[in-house]
């Protein structure tokens, strides 16, 4: 695969690159809008991952190319970097390099080569993970000594003021962060992760996803309508962030907002729960017990925040009828993925019902994908 990535660069930029990195696309357990509340998240980084070669260039140009988009390489100038300058997929590499010569260190042009085999569109952080593979990457040719912590901020800050995505950290901190055979406990407010074991094959279960093929863009101004909601209630509320209500201060508050915020408030508030909930089960090996969390979630994010959809529904239920445990909606939303826990010797059983499903709707077909817990953003070669 290596041997593959280094034609394709050769190829593409001429010569050999210095390097090559790896960054995974993350699926989120639980703790679903919670991170641009300062609130806490679960997620786990996939297989699948962005895998990018490169080399520094001395002369300031920023050369890019990416397998999946095809086409010329994208060449900038470093210097001439400044948010909406770039608007394709390009965007999100080349934020990256914006955003650490605005937090001051000076690094200079390079070619980059991508390979990707996370979905797009699928609510399983494709852009993180381009960002993450050129943080590592940068991080390590210039000796910068930032951590993955740091570089998930850096990644972060691409997203939000170069690409012009009003995400939350945690897509990033789940690239960046992630540990193998664990989940991260993710505390945003704080800055602080905790790697949580996460391992459904050894009690017998396998944790799915199911790529409902429903694509959906978060630049669409959907999301950044549910943050500013958010950030509204905060201001009618007087707090910081909704992570400081709690679920019993939930009913005051309730009364004291427009019927319109109410449900995104709701939300918020009962996910944080539902994470403490979650982690709690796994350090004491119930895996199986998040089932019914992921079966709360999907509700609340199909009737509190609305970010789900009929496939998104189809597929829960379902899987559900089907015999998984619990399953979600999970990502962004407005299309996507599902995830769903279900007995290891019921999965195929479950795909094939979900499968079936969707054909009987008239949905393309959806794609399965076995989640294991893999490590964050690292250099391969």
């Amino acid at each position: 695969m290596n041997d593959a990535l280094r034609t394709a660069f050769a190829a593409v930029h001429g010569g050999r690159p210095e390097g090559i990195w790896a960054a995974p696309g993350r699926v989120n357990l639980i703790g679903e809008h919670t991170d641009y509340n300062d609130g806490f998240a679960l997620p786990v980084a996939l297989a699948q991952t962005t895998r990018l070669a490169a080399r520094r260039r001395t002369d300031g140009r920023l050369r890019l190319h990416s397998a999946q988009a095809g086409g010329p390489v994208v060449d900038l100038a470093v210097a001439d970097l400044t948010p909406g300058a770039v608007t394709t997929w390009a965007a999100y590499p080349a934020g990256v390099v914006w955003a650490l010569g605005e937090a001051g260190h000076r690094t200079g042009g390079a070619d980059l080569h991508f390979d990707s085999t996370v979905p797009t569109g699928a609510g399983l952080s494709s852009s993180a993970a381009l960002e993450c593979a050129v943080a590592r990457a940068y991080d390590d040719l210039h000796g910068l000594g930032l951590g993955p912590p740091a570089l998930a901020r850096i990644a972060q800050r691409a997203e939000n003021a170069f690409a012009g995505v009003p995400c939350g950290v945690m897509d990033q901190m789940a690239s960046s962060c992630c540990a193998a055979g664990a989940a991260l406990h993710l505390d945003v407010r704080a800055g602080s992760h905790e790697h949580v074991p996460f391992d459904p094959e050894a009690a017998g279960l396998r944790l799915l996803i199911v790529d409902t093929r429903v694509t959906h863009d978060l630049g669409d101004g959907a999301y950044a309508a549910l943050r500013a909601g958010c950030e509204r209630a905060c201001a009618l509320l007087g707090l910081a962030a909704l992570r400081d209500l709690s679920p019993d201060q939930l009913p005051r508050a309730e009364r004291m907002l427009p019927a319109r915020l109410r449900p995104l408030v709701r939300h918020v508030v009962t996910e944080n729960a539902r994470v403490a909930e979650a982690v709690a089960h796994l350090k004491a090996g119930r895996v199986a017990e998040l089932g019914p969390i992921l079966n709360s979630a999907h509700a609340s994010l199909r009737d509190d925040y609305r970010v789900s959809c009929p496939e998104t529904d189809l597929a829960v239920d379902s899987a559900v009828a089907a015999g998984a445990l619990g399953a979600r909606i999970t990502g962004g939303g407005f299309g996507g993925c599902v995830i769903a826990l279900v007995a290891a010797d019921r999965a195929e059983q479950m795909g094939a019902a979900v499968t079936a499903a969707f054909r009987g709707a008239g949905y393309r077909e959806p794609h399965l994908i076995p989640v294991t817990a893999a490590p964050g953003a690292r250099r391969i070669e």
